[in-house]
């Protein structure tokens, strides 16, 4: 149903910015994402944050990373799956090795 593995998803992680003004923190991040060889992508789109975790779960994008000014404070992110667990603000160089490690792994923690 188009839920593919996070190792074969084309965009494994969809970053969304709580506000405009963390879209710099959210290109950040996409930054070393994609250092990590992680495909990702930033939903910019002046919307409701809301609405932007529904359009990336019903695009079956594996995980969703929130960033707002407390996760840009402490260098984390909020973590979705696409089964819609919220797994909390993590460090980003921590989630960035689980997803590395799962990708490699070809697990399917999602």
């Amino acid at each position: 149903a188009g839920a593919f593995p996070t190792w074969l998803a084309p965009v494994q992680v969809m970053i969304v910015p709580i506000t405009d003004d963390n879209n710099n923190y959210a290109q950040k991040v996409l930054e070393q994402l994609k250092s990590a060889k992680i495909r990702a992508e930033v939903d910019d789109r002046s919307e409701k944050m809301q609405a932007k975790i529904r359009d990336a779960s019903m695009q079956k994008i594996p995980y969703v990373f929130v960033v707002g000014k407390r996760e840009a404070e402490a260098g984390a992110v909020a973590v979705r799956t696409r089964k819609g667990e919220d797994l909390g603000a993590q460090p980003l160089d921590q989630v960035i090795a689980k997803l590395q490690t799962e990708i490699e792994t070809r697990s399917n923690l999602c």
